[in-house]
């Protein structure tokens, strides 16, 4: 070969390795790319199998054996879809629409954006626009907005209210929660015996208490309204609890004198052996938290319950003690319903500060999308009244009850 020709071939071959230099992170890519395709054409069963699928709970839960009603699983025995004369129910003031506002969304998203049920708003003055305009965006239904009537927002005739005040004060020394609120008394007293009665809630005949601030845990995918009007039901709840001795002192006293002077009010399945350990001798404390409860609301509107009421209302415990709206709902129930027309709400997630309920069967949280943790709820601690309800009713506990007291 002549020197030339050398000379040619040499230089090609640099620029060769130039090329092959300079285009070789090119080069990689690609290779990295086909060997990246080449393995999930090849390992695709691999990749498949990484995934979880929630087993089956079909027939697992304890609900499955007809031990108890599980509502989400029985919805509507009627068979019927339209929606039943109901909505939501939120005493409220006009300051407190920001806590609220989440507490809207919570029963918007997991309930009511399926059902289009309507919202009532009750307070003793008048609602912004603000308020107004916001939580009508944030609902399915159509909303109402109630001022609430002095008469029933203050000091009726009978009460002395220098007593009242020297009650509050010794409360306030003693530093029992709520007790020197003046407020307070009003709203207990209000949710007693009155906001059935206001003019926007005449068209209906359910309700729904909502409160601010608090959470929903789990979907709830029936018309939990129609499942109260096809199965009978007149009272549901989810947390029970005791109440503060402190603040009732004489509410057990008064109510005894109620049935002794009415007892045809008295149902005859009723169910006081939830609330007495003694056979109505005393009152173990017992009630249903209010700040959730689906309602009948002509069950509050009839003669039993007025007159029970009544009865209350002119011994003055709301003001000379601190009487609460939960424990006066609760009594009234357990006494003047049939006690298969209570209703504990055992698939739904509910949370108000500070006490969770959190269905502790798993066919209920995974079919519900709960996103609470189980460990935490109250159904079955010593301070609820949960395993109280269950054995006097005869309810079927769910597996691994015992675990979640204490």
């Amino acid at each position: 070969m002549l020197p030339k020709e050398k000379s040619k071939y040499k230089k090609n071959g640099n620029d060769l390795a130039f090329l092959f230099f300079r285009h070789s992170r090119v080069i990689g890519a690609v290779m990295v790319v086909l060997f990246t395709l080449f393995m999930v054409f090849e390992k695709k069963d691999d990749f498949t199998s990484a995934s979880y699928v929630l087993p089956s709970f079909e027939g697992k839960s304890y609900m499955d054996r007809g031990d108890y009603i599980y509502s989400s699983r029985v919805g509507s025995t009627s068979g019927k879809t339209s929606r039943v004369k109901a909505a939501m129910v939120v005493l409220v003031r006009d300051k407190d629409l920001y806590s609220l506002v989440d507490a809207i969304k919570q029963v918007e998203d997991r309930f009511n954006k399926n059902f289009n049920y309507d919202w009532v708003f009750l307070s003793e003055a008048l609602f912004s626009d603000d308020f107004k305009e916001v939580t009508t965006a944030l609902v399915s239904g159509k909303t109402k907005y109630g001022l609430i009537p002095e008469s029933q927002w203050s000091y009726p005739e009978w009460i002395d209210q220098k007593r009242a005040a020297a009650v509050r004060e010794e409360m306030r020394k003693a530093e029992i929660i709520f007790g020197d609120m003046e407020s307070y008394r009003h709203m207990c007293r209000y949710e007693s015996g009155f906001f059935y009665r206001h003019p926007e809630l005449e068209e209906y005949d359910y309700y729904w208490r909502i409160e601010p601030d608090i959470k929903l845990h789990c979907d709830i995918n029936y018309d939990i309204f129609r499942f109260m009007k096809d199965n009978g039901k007149k009272y549901g709840f989810t947390i029970s609890i005791h109440e503060y001795v402190s603040t009732i002192m004489t509410l057990w006293n008064t109510t005894k004198e109620f049935m002794a002077e009415h007892p045809e009010h008295i149902h005859e399945n009723n169910m006081l052996d939830f609330i007495s350990d003694d056979g109505g001798e005393s009152y173990n404390n017992c009630h249903f938290w209010s700040n959730f409860e689906i309602g009948d609301l002509n069950f509050w509107r009839g003669e039993a319950y007025s007159a029970y009421f009544d009865h209350l209302d002119k011994a003055g415990g709301f003001f000379y003690e601190r009487w609460g709206d939960a424990p006066v709902h609760s009594i009234a129930a357990a006494l003047l319903l049939d006690r298969n027309e209570i209703h504990h709400f055992n698939d739904l997630g509910y949370f108000h500060n500070p006490f969770h309920q959190c269905p502790i069967d798993d066919v209920v949280r995974f079919e519900n999308r709960c996103g609470c943790d189980p460990a935490l709820d109250f159904t079955w601690k010593d301070f609820s009244c949960g395993v109280q309800f269950y054995t006097v009713n005869e309810l079927k506990k769910p597996d691994g009850w015992v675990g979640h007291v204490g």
